[in-house]
């Protein structure tokens, strides 16, 4: 049975701004995958460390 149109149900954004649809990805050593997501709220933190990276660097990665 589809779903109606303008329906309630189904998945909602956890966050006021949207992430990009295409992810980054990069290799890591072994192990680390692992004890990285056995952190609380892993992704959020590496976001955020993100963030600061990039506004440490300033505009010169452009």
């Amino acid at each position: 049975m589809p779903f109606q149109k303008n329906h309630k149900l189904g998945a909602q954004p956890l966050n006021e701004e949207p992430f990009d649809k295409t992810p980054v990805c990069f290799n890591v050593r072994k192990g680390v995958r692992n004890k990285l997501k056995a952190i609380p709220d892993w992704k959020e933190r590496l976001r955020t460390f993100v963030d600061k990276l990039i506004e440490e660097t300033g505009d010169s990665c452009q």
